[in-house]
């Protein structure tokens, strides 16, 4: 099924951008959890269109309606399922697309695959609309994952050629992670924030997006979680940001990079004081051989710039088999970036939450350590 994801803590999700509705439904979650509504709502909040020239004028209110699965506030451990109502849309602006592909979305590769059926309004079931839902599910999933003192947050590390300064791998705290979350442009370094607002107004002005990377931190993860070959760490991971939209590659600790390096220099040397065994560095992200080693894992993800631009572009008439250009119409984000952290945020503690729950099982979220 491709809108579902997870082998034990599974979401499904369901909807088109510009239908009645969209949602998730998550099945199996342990019973008794509380669920903080201010903290979901915070959440969505985070994702939603900002008041400014660059974010979308499409404004959802995102209001999440649960119909299933909690009772007096609780977890009942049956399949949760939460709506979101579509109330801002316009499908007026999308009639040209019965016909005319945009570059850089799903139309012809979804055209193929549903033979025609494919709703083609703001792309549907394709529609970064989606990723409101998800967002849902991960606010529920980190409140689980925080009771086990394991927290998930992220920065910016570049818009476009315009780069932050990158985590100290081996040292992340709590308390740094929940500081970048009440940003509205996560920044490690305050001063590049305003660059990043230049660049995206430079793009927009020019009838051009961009993109960017998100790099993204969980700590408290204990060592011993995930396993070899398939069933890895990364790849659960990657399996779950990749279903984001936008995400077109992901890297683990320093990625890429690391084939710029000697072994000598690559490999993360281990120490103790006692009580615990570390590594001086966090070259390969907290994670060797697909499990995880108790350092911080951290991972960035690449956003690509946005696939909506004003400007004219060739395309081909799925109609008639003509040759022809296109200007898009509607309303879309210049760089959709800083509203994917907290997608990014979301995907990864429904993938985490799913690991410990195949590990431990439901019990161990219960009560005490991992």
């Amino acid at each position: 099924m491709g809108s579902v994801f997870g082998d034990r803590f599974k979401i499904s999700v369901f909807g088109e951008s510009h239908g009645p509705a969209i949602g998730v439904v998550l099945d199996g979650l342990p019973p008794g959890i509380r669920i903080d509504f201010d903290r979901i709502e915070a959440e969505m909040a985070r994702r939603r269109a900002k008041s400014r020239a660059y974010s979308t004028k499409r404004h959802e209110k995102d209001k999440v309606e649960i119909l299933s699965g909690l009772y007096n506030g609780f977890t009942t451990g049956t399949p949760l399922c939460g709506i979101i109502r579509n109330e801002d849309t316009r499908p007026v602006d999308y009639r040209e697309m019965e016909r005319l592909l945009r570059p850089g979305h799903a139309d012809y590769s979804g055209y193929i695959r549903y033979k025609g059926y494919n709703d083609i309004r703001g792309s549907g079931h394709f529609s970064g609309r989606l990723t409101a839902p998800i967002v849902f599910a991960g606010a529920i999933a980190s409140q689980i994952l925080e009771t086990q003192q394991i927290y998930i947050g992220s920065h910016i590390a570049s818009i476009y050629d315009r780069k932050d300064t990158g985590f100290d791998k081996a040292n992340i705290t709590k308390e740094q992670l929940l500081a970048l979350r009440e940003m509205e442009l996560p920044v490690i370094d305050q001063s590049i924030a305003d660059e990043y607002i230049d660049v995206i107004e430079n793009a927009r002005k020019n009838l051009n997006s961009v993109g960017g990377i998100i790099e993204t931190a969980i700590i408290g993860l204990p060592a011993g979680i995930g396993s070899p070959i398939f069933d890895n760490v990364e790849a659960k991971l990657s399996q779950a940001l990749f279903s984001v939209p936008a995400v077109k590659g992901v890297e683990f600790g320093e990625g890429f990079n690391i084939t710029t390096m000697y072994g000598s220099e690559a490999n993360d040397s281990f120490y103790t004081d006692g009580t615990v065994i570390r590594t001086r560095s966090n070259n390969n992200g907290g994670i060797n051989g697909g499990i995880t080693n108790g350092m911080p894992v951290t991972l960035r993800v690449a956003i690509k710039p946005t696939s909506s631009i004003s400007l004219e572009q060739e395309t081909v008439d799925i109609k008639s088999w003509e040759n022809t250009t296109i200007r898009i119409k509607g309303r879309h984000d210049t760089c959709i970036v800083p509203r994917a952290v907290p997608v990014v945020e979301a995907a990864c503690a429904v993938a985490v939450l799913d690991l410990i729950i195949c590990q431990f099982g439901l019990e161990s979220l219960s009560g005490g350590e991992l």
